[in-house]
């Protein structure tokens, strides 16, 4: 497939935009590029074509089986769009005085309360663009807060090794020390090793519950308690919280700061450079630290308000906007019932696909996982030279996109797969049934994995050259 660059021809173009009907203002020389844009010039229709082209050539969730471990990539709900698209919401400006959008505020306040809710905090901010935005912001709350206290020897951040690798990157550009600690043998955190972590320089834990190996940690209470009367403050890393929403909530655990994946939990889009959203949850004693322009209710109605020892904007305005009309859709729609039967449901198509794996994959961890689970294929490797990229590439032959590859790092040739709550067991098993083929390919002729993908639009990369020498812009 040609470049759009390659398809450009001097003197094509399309003429689409309307007369200009305001005065125009001319810019001086010095205003003006001194090199003209280099665009594509093409027609209207090749440009067409040519974005249909390229629609062919990905895949995402509308298109198959997305099974990708840890990012929960649930089906978007039409009715998601449709409420983001309506004028009331689209036609705003974000400068317009709070009297004027009473309505968008409710939205604010309203899918607040709700998470709130659900996660057991007290206040919560939609301004957070993205979930690692979001771990950066809690963690700048809980830094603003000791600070407060006069608490500066507390510098360290305990992080499981299990953990996602934005939580260790996210504690270090809000200025704090990592320490990391073992998992024990059934994949959750070893209390001990936990209890000889904490100390007087000791300012919090980053954790999700349940874990990114897919286990719910029965000893969360224990934790969460170790770190407290240590004098640190328990960050929950929300990434997981599909499993729990409505059952278990994250505030009852211990956890006194959170962030929700609101693309992964509350079904608005995942993926493709966002926008997203990263919602940040905390307990009362950090609401005065929350960033600016904090929703509230007064007497002539909703206001936005500076907290009283706010940590500032941690982006423009009040986020990404639409991504909250989405989520609160999604909230809404599924309601106080739904919503603990849409976690109950990704728990059940979790375990109904490993309970159909187990005995042809090895499972790193047995027993009842929750929303996810992970096979270790080291012994597949070691016997046929099959590793899971291969498995991977197999899958994507059989339209399926592969699952979490590689990834927890404490567990060797890992897959992780979440199917989510919105799959059939139709597709459940049919998803099955192409693993346990793939698995039957390998035994018999492993040669061919190596050779996979075969029907796809791009075959097998050079992923170490691309990762190393990546052509990032036409020449």
């Amino acid at each position: 497939m040609k470049l759009i660059f390659e398809k450009s021809r001097e003197g094509i173009g399309c003429s689409i935009l309307p007369d200009c009907d305001v005065p125009v203002c001319s810019l001086s020389d010095g205003q003006k590029r001194q090199e003209a844009w280099k665009l594509p010039q093409i027609a209207e229709v090749d440009i067409s074509r040519h974005y249909k082209e390229l629609v062919k050539r990905v895949h995402g969730v509308n298109d198959g089986f997305y099974p990708l471990g840890s990012c929960t990539m649930k089906y978007n709900p039409q009715v998601n769009e449709e409420m983001a698209k309506l004028p009331g919401f689209t036609g705003i400006h974000p400068l317009q005085p709070a009297d004027t959008v009473q309505g968008c505020l409710s939205v604010i306040k309203e899918l607040e309360t709700d998470l709130c809710e659900i996660t057991g905090m007290d206040g919560m901010t939609m301004q957070p663009a993205a979930g690692a935005h979001g771990e950066f912001t809690g963690l700048l709350l809980i830094k603003a807060y000791l600070q407060a206290k006069g608490e500066t020897k507390r510098t360290k951040i305990i992080v499981p090794d299990s953990a996602h690798g934005t939580n260790p990157a996210s504690a270090s550009m809000a200025g704090f020390d990592i320490v990391n600690i073992p998992s024990n043998e059934e994949g959750c955190v070893d209390l001990e090793a936990l209890r000889a972590a904490v100390g007087e320089d000791t300012a919090g834990l980053m954790l999700t519950n349940p874990n990114t190996v897919g286990i719910f940690d029965k000893n969360i209470l224990d934790i969460t308690s170790i770190i407290h009367e240590a004098g640190g403050l328990c960050y929950y890393d929300g990434a997981n919280l599909n499993a729990i929403m409505g059952i278990v909530r994250p505030g009852d655990m211990g956890f006194d700061v959170i962030h929700l994946n609101l693309h992964k939990t509350f079904s608005t889009p995942h993926g493709g450079g966002g926008p997203g959203a990263g919602a940040v949850g905390c307990k009362e004693f950090l609401k005065p630290f929350l960033p600016d322009d904090y929703v509230v209710e007064t007497e002539s109605g909703l206001a936005m308000v500076t907290p009283e020892q706010t940590i500032g904007r941690v982006k423009e305005f009040y986020g990404n906007f639409l991504v909250v009309v989405k989520a609160l859709a999604y909230v809404k729609t599924l309601g106080k019932e739904g919503i603990p039967e849409a976690s109950s449901n990704a728990v059940l198509n979790a375990n109904y696909m490993r309970v159909c794996l187990k005995d042809t994959y090895d499972m790193a961890y047995e027993g009842i996982c929750m929303h996810e689970f992970v096979m270790t294929l080291e012994k597949l490797h070691h016997d046929k030279d099959v590793s899971a990229l291969d498995v991977a590439k197999m899958l994507l032959d059989n339209g399926i996109h592969p699952p979490t590859m590689y990834f927890p790092l404490i567990v060797h040739e890992a897959l992780m797969v979440e199917p989510t709550e919105t799959e059939s067991k139709e597709t459940l098993d049919h998803a099955v049934e192409v693993f346990k083929k793939i698995y039957a390919t390998a035994m018999e002729n492993p040669e061919i994995l190596h050779q996979c993908p075969m029907t796809t639009p791009v075959g097998r990369l050079d992923e170490v050259r691309a990762a190393r020498n990546p052509v990032l812009k036409y020449e």
